[in-house]
C-alpha cells in the first residue's frame, strides 16, 4: 500500500500538477493540505479511479483524502465544539485509521495565532491518545509545521525564535512520539539536508535551504508494516510548484 501526503499550497492552481504526479505514482491514497478554497475538483479525480473526501474553508487551509478504494470518514473536524478552520479529516482505509491534518502554522508567536497552535496541538494530542487506548492502528501524516530537530532545518539558528521551531512546539512532537508513534521517514534515513519544504524567497530551493515539516507518524503495529518513507523532491522543481512537496510512506499489505 502506498500512502503520500502534499500540501499543494492551492488545489486550484496546483490540480494539474497533483494529477500528472497521481499518474505517475498511483499511490492508493494521497492526503492533500492547503487547498485555499471550498470548491473541491472531486469530479476530476474521480474520473482517475479515486474517491475524494474534502474538508474545505473559503480561501483558506482545506485537507481531503483521494483513496482508490472505499473510504469512510470518521471526523471532519478535531475539535468537539464548531471548529472555524478546516484542518483534520480521519478516514477509515481497509482497518486502518488514517488521519490528514494541516497544522497551524502558529506565525507571529507574539499574537492569537500561537495560542491557537498550542490549543490545537493538545487536541490533537488527546485524539492521538484516544486511539492509543483503544488500541487502533492509525497512522496521521500531513503538514505538521513543526520542525522536529536541529537535522530537520538548514539553520537551526534562523528559525529558533519561529513558531515552527520554538521549544513549546518541539515539545508537543515528542508528547506525540512518546505515544509510542514512530517518525516514519526517520526509520528508513537519519540523513541531514532532507526537506519537504522550500521558501519561494531568496533561492531557498537551489541553495537547499529547506525544512522538514510534513510528516508520517505511525502507531506500532503499523511499524511492523512499514517498509519504505522518502520524500519526492521532483514536483518542487516544476514551473509553478508548491513550497512543499510529497512525502510517501509503503507500508505492507494486511
Amino acid at each position: 500500500m502506498k500512502i503520500a501526503s502534499w500540501n499543494v499550497n492551492s488545489i486550484k492552481a496546483r490540480l494539474e500538477h497533483v494529477k500528472k504526479w497521481l499518474e505517475t505514482q498511483q499511490p492508493d491514497l494521497l492526503l492533500i493540505q492547503e487547498l485555499k478554497g471550498i470548491d473541491f475538483p472531486s469530479s476530476e479525480f474521480e474520473a482517475m479511479g479515486y474517491q475524494a473526501e474534502a474538508v474545505t474553508q473559503k480561501a483558506y487551509n482545506g485537507v481531503a483524502i483521494l483513496s482508490k478504494e472505499k473510504q469512510v470518514v470518521i471526523r471532519d473536524h478535531l475539535i468537539e465544539e464548531e471548529e472555524p478552520q478546516a484542518r483534520y479529516l480521519e478516514i477509515d482505509y481497509k482497518g486502518v485509521r488514517v488521519i490528514n491534518i494541516y497544522m497551524p502554522n502558529g506565525n507571529p508567536v507574539d499574537g492569537s495565532k500561537y495560542p491557537y497552535k498550542i490549543n490545537w496541538m493538545e487536541n490533537l494530542y488527546k485524539r492521538l491518545h484516544e486511539l492509543r487506548e483503544e488500541q487502533t492502528p492509525f497512522l496521521i501524516s500531513g503538514d505538521f509545521n513543526i520542525i522536529p530537530n536541529n537535522l530537520d532545518c538548514h539553520s537551526p539558528k534562523a528559525w529558533e525564535d519561529d513558531a515552527l521551531f520554538r521549544h513549546e512546539t518541539r515539545e508537543y512532537w515528542h508528547k506525540f512520539k512518546n505515544l509510542g508513534l514512530y517518525d516514519a521517514f526517520r526509520i528508513f534515513d537519519q540523513n541531514p539536508e532532507k526537506y519537504t519544504f522550500w521558501d519561494y524567497q531568496a533561492g531557498a530551493w537551489p541553495k537547499n535551504n529547506g525544512i522538514r515539516i510534513d510528516h508520517f507518524l505511525l502507531s506500532p503495529s503499523l511499524v511492523d508494516r512499514a517498509q519504505n518513507c522518502v520524500i519526492d523532491k521532483e514536483p518542487r522543481a516544476w514551473e509553478k510548484p508548491s513550497d512543499h512537496t510529497p512525502i510517501i510512506l509503503e507500508l505492507e499489505s494486511a
